[in-house]
């Protein structure tokens, strides 16, 4: 194989991270189209008085990704990075945070999945096994990490699905 092939393969996205962008890609489109058309108080209303409303998981999942964007950069900037494990309950934020109107935290979640979907589609197979540790978990990397933010905000993502289906019909 020439160099110049060797190099061009080691460029190539790995169809893996690929899927990883595209997940993201999709998942940020079901959040929008989740929120769309309800209003403040629709959006903010408790089906289950002990349960989220659609805004709060919102509200969850752009601050959960706020946290994944640092361990991005961390993962891409330093010699692996110790990770941290998140835990909502201790977020002495999060109350400020689901305080701020809807429209807003939907920008928020936006602009930032915006900024990693960029970052991440410009890496090199390499910089996506770039290493961090994690006490939770053998192997983290930027792969892990992004692929661990999917499946978490999947499962939120159905949280709004069904939380907005009790009060007002699902925009296709």
């Amino acid at each position: 194989m020439s160099e110049m092939s060797l190099r061009s393969e080691k460029s190539r996205p790995d169809p893996a991270h690929r899927r990883v962008v595209e997940r993201l890609e999709a998942q940020a489109r079901d959040v929008r189209r989740l929120c769309a058309d309800l209003n403040e108080a629709a959006i903010s209303r408790r089906v289950k008085p002990e349960k989220w409303s659609v805004k709060e998981v919102l509200a969850h999942i752009a601050r959960v990704q706020e946290i994944f964007e640092g361990r991005l950069d961390a993962l891409l900037t330093k010699e692996k990075p110790t990770i941290v494990s998140y835990s909502p309950e201790n977020d002495a934020g999060f109350a400020a945070i689901s305080a701020k109107p809807a429209a807003e935290l939907l920008q928020w979640f936006e602009g930032t999945r915006g900024r990693i979907v960029t970052r991440l589609a410009t890496l090199s197979p390499a910089d996506w096994h770039r290493p961090g540790a994690h006490a939770d978990y053998l192997a983290y990397d930027v792969h892990f990490c992004m692929e661990y933010m999917a499946h978490h905000e999947a499962h939120h993502i159905y949280q709004m699905f069904e939380r907005r289906a009790a009060f007002a019909p699902t925009v296709h």
